[in-house]
Order: structure tokens, then C-alpha cells, then sequence
């Protein structure tokens, strides 16, 4: 039997930033008989339809949604191949993302541990290929199952044609809202864990050698390394990276008011090779030579942090019960205000920091509901 369409829900309940007015329809979707249910459901109404998960990435407009929210609740992880050197894990969209970074590593599973501590569902985790401290989904993903919003028929992408790249998918771009994710599988290591490379986890973690957890290339018997061994080493990984995470506030923590954001609302932006000579010259007349800059594949990245705090906001600014994190400038947080109040200090940052630099900063959660009412 399917769930029950409710009307009239509340919404700001359900995301991080606790902003938002009512939804017209809700529906938990806990099976995908339950997704079909709410994909008919809004045709047949001819409503907009959204679909949530874990509510950390949305920010719902102070008029709440005039569809069908469908909030997916699917669970179950389960192991559908394993051999000497990986796991391949199959886990639906519901699955919460940090408990099942939790599971991998109780089983000596490696590959998804530095990004522990990220609020939100499996499901989104392949369509923004969520990244943070030298790791991203991309590197693990082998395929993406998805129900196509069109036809009601389900696909399976592979990893190639979920065509990942920084912060982004297929499922971001020209296929926004073209299909719901499923589930999606995961290829984990048994036998290597990877040697931290972001500097900040390098100094939080000390001098440390997991060579000891690692399968061990050219032994006699050619085992591995215990599971129990790889666990032990992956949660100490793991609980410097939620060391890292709390002292910014980036842990959703009801005991933390700098923790009710949507995370990192702007992205790093990435400058074309013909355009950073501008962005060079701007900081020289402005006196600024030691700013973060990183050649990537596309040209240069820049830290959106050092560019809002650079073009005038700092840490703990709040106006109109909007601010900025007291611990990281690149997190909005709710204090008491109002979706419009925070879109409006979104784009007051935006207007600033292209004034400053030249450099137009893409926000990362998405606008849910009519955008007059948040984005004037």
C-alpha cells in the first residue's frame, strides 16, 4: 500500500537552516512503489514536485512549496560483490550519508572517510559530488540508479556518464530535474587506505603511518591486512576529520547556532586560464599579493572563503537575523530570520565580492518555492 499524501506540512523542520513555510502536499517515500505514487500524484494534479533529502543542502522560500514535496526514505545497504582488494556496496537514496561512512569503516572499508561528518542523504551525494578534505564520491561511485521523472522507467548510469567534476554531475546540470536517484553503488577498497592529502588533516592527524592497515604488496601468503586494523585506522581518520568539521561549525549540532546553515553556500570559483591576469591585477592594485590560488585542469581555483572575508565580511556578521558563521565565513546561518533575509545577504555577499575582485561566486544549496519571495 502506498504512503499517505499529507497536506499542509511543515518544512523548516526538515532542512538544516530550519527556514521555510508549508508544503501544499508531503510525501515520505519509503519504497520506489511510494516514488511512483508521488510522481503520478503531482501529473495528475499538474503541481511542481520537489524532492528532498535530508534537508541539508535546501532552502525552502518563506511561502513553502506549492507542490509535492516528496521527501525520499528509502534504506538498505547492501554488499552485492566482494573479492581480495574491494567491496561493492549497493545503498538506497534514504541512507543516511554519515552513518553509512560509519558502516564502511566498521568493516575495514576504505575510500568514503574523510567525508565524514557531511549532513544529508546518499541520494545527494552523486548529484553535487560531494567532496571535502582530498576525497569525493566520484572517486568511488561505480554507477547511479535512478527513476526517470519522464518516462517512470528506471536507468543506471556509470560513472563516466554521471560525468562528475568539481562540485558538479549531469544530475546538477542539463539533467536537473530529470531524474530521482535510487540508490547508487559504491566500489570501496579492503586493502589500501589513502595517505591524506589535504595539509589541514595532515597537521590534525600528526605523524602517522597506515601502511600497517594497508594490504602489503609481495607478502608470502599474500593476505591482507586485518579488517579490525583498517577500521582502526579509518576512524582515527575519520574522527580527526569530525575534529576539523565541529571547530567550524560544519557537524549539525542542535547545541551549536552556528551549525543551522546549509554548510558551504558558495563554491570555490574555478577561473579560466585567460581570466586570472585579470583577478592578479585587481589584487595588486589593492595591495594583496598572498591569496590562495591552485592550477586545476579548467584554470585556476580560488578560496571563496578569503574572498568574502577579503571584500568585507568577516566571521559572526549578522543583519536582519541572517549572518555568517562565528566560525567559518563561507557558512549563512539562521538566527532567527527568514529565507528572504538570507538570500538577500547571499546576494549583498555575491554584488560585493565582484565588486572587489571580479569574480561572481555560484551558490551551492538550491532555492525551493517561488524565488520572488526569497530573491528579489
Amino acid at each position: 500500500m502506498n504512503s499517505a499524501i499529507e497536506s499542509q506540512r511543515e518544512l523548516a523542520p526538515l532542512t538544516t537552516l530550519r527556514l521555510g513555510g508549508d508544503a501544499r502536499y508531503f510525501l515520505k517515500a519509503s519504497s520506489v512503489e511510494d516514488i511512483l505514487h508521488g510522481l503520478s500524484f503531482a501529473r495528475e494534479k499538474k503541481i511542481p514536485l520537489y524532492t528532498l533529502g535530508g534537508g541539508s543542502n535546501t532552502i525552502f522560500s518563506d511561502q513553502g512549496f506549492p507542490g509535492l514535496v516528496m521527501h525520499i526514505a528509502t534504506r538498505g545497504i547492501e554488499t552485492i560483490d566482494q573479492d581480495e582488494r574491494s567491496a561493492l556496496l549497493d545503498v538506497q537514496a534514504g541512507e543516511n550519508w554519515d552513518e553509512f561512512v560509519q558502516h564502511c569503516i566498521a568493516h575495514g572499508l576504505a575510500g568514503v572517510e574523510c567525508l565524514s561528518g557531511i549532513p544529508g542523504q546518499v541520494g545527494a551525494v552523486p548529484i553535487q559530488n560531494v567532496g571535502a578534505y582530498g576525497q569525493e564520491v566520484a572517486q568511488t561511485i561505480e554507477s547511479v540508479r535512478c527513476l526517470d521523472r519522464i518516462t517512470f522507467e528506471q536507468v543506471v548510469f556509470t560513472n563516466q556518464q554521471c560525468e562528475f567534476a568539481y562540485r558538479q554531475s549531469r544530475f546538477k546540470s542539463y539533467d536537473r530535474d530529470r531524474y530521482i536517484v535510487l540508490g547508487v553503488a559504491f566500489r570501496l577498497s579492503t586493502v589500501n587506505i589513502q595517505e591524506p592529502r589535504y595539509e589541514e588533516l595532515k597537521r590534525a592527524l600528526g605523524p602517522v603511518d597506515f601502511s600497517h592497515a594497508s594490504g602489503i604488496p609481495g607478502a608470502p601468503d599474500k593476505t591482507l591486512a586485518r579488517a579490525e586494523e583498517r577500521a582502526e585506522a579509518l576512524q582515527r581518520l575519520r574522527e580527526a576529520v569530525l575534529a576539523l568539521r565541529k571547530k567550524k561549525s560544519m557537524v549539525v549540532d542542535r547545541a551549536d547556532p552556528n551549525s543551522i546553515s546549509a554548510g558551504s553556500f558558495f563554491l570555490n570559483p574555478v577561473i579560466p586560464a585567460g581570466q586570472i591576469q585579470d583577478f592578479r591585477d585587481r589584487m595588486e592594485r589593492a595591495g594583496l599579493t598572498d591569496y590562495p590560488c591552485f592550477e586545476v585542469p579548467d584554470g585556476f581555483k580560488l578560496s571563496a572563503a578569503w574572498l568574502v572575508e577579503n571584500s568585507g565580511f568577516q566571521k559572526g556578521f549578522t543583519e536582519n537575523g541572517v549572518g555568517l558563521s562565528e566560525n567559518h565565513s563561507l557558512a549563512l546561518v539562521n538566527r532567527g530570520g527568514s529565507a528572504k533575509a538570507l538570500m538577500e545577504l547571499a546576494r549583498k555577499i555575491q554584488k560585493r565580492v565582484f565588486e572587489f575582485s571580479g569574480v561572481w561566486l555560484e551558490r551551492e544549496p538550491v532555492l525551493a518555492g517561488p524565488e520572488e519571495s526569497v530573491e528579489q
